[in-house]
């Protein structure tokens, strides 16, 4: 396609979302701007040409998640979600395979510029604390220095038609994975009208979109038109270490979507028994603090604040049940981690495809407050728990193994490749 098509196109996409919402149209604006100060320096070439990718080559593959360093530096104590989980397993796992090149694109805390950590190479880009202009150009260079082939993402945020732009502008592959029920179901739309116009421009132009479970697939085809292949979150899966099983354990952050509220009051039904909580900050607010407080007025409850994720499998491992309080996810990594762990999953809405039921894993309240102490009751009588989390094991041994799904993704990576 010729650059003045280009143009043309991205001109018209940011007219159209200035008449809608201002300050969005100036992203949008920004996202045009990179490419036409790329256009204007001629680092370009849209000649119609070939750019097919040798493929006796390495392909590489460039994630872009800044928020995932503290996964790979632990000392780095910020918080991570399951997105960014979800992609530094499939990241390591992929430098397994020399015919792979694989990079992460990560937010600046403090690290040197590049650095090669578990096989990966790691670029700092945009730092949180500075503004979007900023982050945009900082971005926009590390997508550049990386050249990669295939650029991938998971979760809705600014940063997808970013790089969908870039991608299409440099005529690279973007690759995204569904991260939460809201981005399939038009939650984020609504709640987010103009960026969420931006991030189904994204998926309607990507290479590959990824779903986590079959719900979200349906979703996807029937709110935004784009097809999506299911593939499950994919974790290592080492022997479990038996250890006692002590406690009723919560891990998340402090999130509204996540409710960890609804854990205060479990602890307080149940005094006899222990729960932990593990719990971050998502902002270093008044929430949290009040979060704090009202934990420590709870004498059978621990609550810690951060956990380095190369220490967590141990409360896990500890725990008679993990349960989830969250109104709506993916699939969430830590119904994963429960169930690599054999751990019993009490789920109060959350159940993918209703995985929890059908290989009796735990239970699901369906979103029904009464039912979250019932259940807790039930699993713990007699120790039901044993069972439903031998069960959970069983279950990840057979959908969650790394050392399987990967090969899914290898196929598509290489697919992409030859066309490119």
């Amino acid at each position: 396609m010729a650059a003045s098509s280009y143009e043309f196109e991205s001109f018209r996409f940011a007219t159209v979302l200035y008449r809608r919402c201002h300050n969005d149209a100036i992203y949008a604006a920004l996202l045009v701007g990179g490419g036409f100060v790329d256009l204007l320096f001629g680092r370009m070439r849209f000649d119609g040409g070939s750019m097919k990718t040798d493929v006796t080559k390495k392909i590489k593959v460039c994630f872009v998640v800044p928020r995932a360093y503290p996964i790979f530096n632990p000392d780095k104590g910020d918080y991570f979600g399951g997105a960014e989980l979800d992609l530094y397993y499939l990241a390591t796992e992929l430098t397994r395979d020399s015919s792979f090149e694989v990079s992460f694109i990560v937010a600046d805390y403090g690290q040197n510029e590049v650095e090669t950590i578990e096989g990966v190479t790691i670029l700092k880009s945009l730092d949180f604390n500075k503004n979007v202009f900023d982050g945009i150009l900082r971005t926009w260079r590390a997508l550049k220095r990386v050249d990669a082939d295939i650029y991938f993402l998971e979760c809705a945020s600014p940063g997808v038609p970013l790089v969908a732009m870039f991608c299409k502008l440099h005529r690279k592959s973007f690759m995204y994975r569904l991260a939460h029920l809201f981005e399939t179901d038009g939650t984020y739309v609504r709640q987010h009208p103009i960026m969420g116009k931006l991030f189904n421009w994204s998926l309607r132009h990507a290479d590959a979109v990824f779903a986590q479970n079959v719900t979200d697939e349906g979703n996807l085809t029937r709110t935004v038109g784009v097809s999506s292949r299911a593939i499950p979150n994919a974790h290592r899966l080492p022997a479990v270490q038996q250890q006692t099983r002590d406690t009723i354990l919560w891990v998340g952050r402090d999130d509204p979507l996540k409710r960890p509220d609804r854990f205060l009051e479990l602890a307080r039904a149940i005094p006899d028994e222990h729960f932990t909580m593990v719990c971050q900050a998502l902002n270093k607010n008044q929430h949290y603090a009040n979060l704090i407080a009202e934990a420590g007025t709870i004498p059978n409850l621990q609550f810690i604040r951060h956990v380095p994720f190369n220490q967590i499998d141990t409360y896990f491992q500890r725990a008679k049940i993990f349960v989830s309080t969250s109104d709506a996810e993916g699939f969430p990594n830590t119904f994963i981690h429960a169930s690599k762990c054999s751990t019993a999953i009490l789920s109060f809405a959350v159940n993918p495809d209703g995985f929890i039921d059908a290989n009796a894993c735990g239970l699901c309240c369906n979103g029904d407050v009464a039912k979250l102490t019932y259940n807790l009751r039930f699993m713990l009588e007699n120790s039901r728990y044993v069972e439903y989390g031998a069960n959970a094991r069983r279950y990840a041994e057979q959908h969650h193994d790394i050392t399987k799904i990967i090969t899914e993704y290898k196929s598509f990576f290489t697919r992409l490749a030859k066309k490119r």
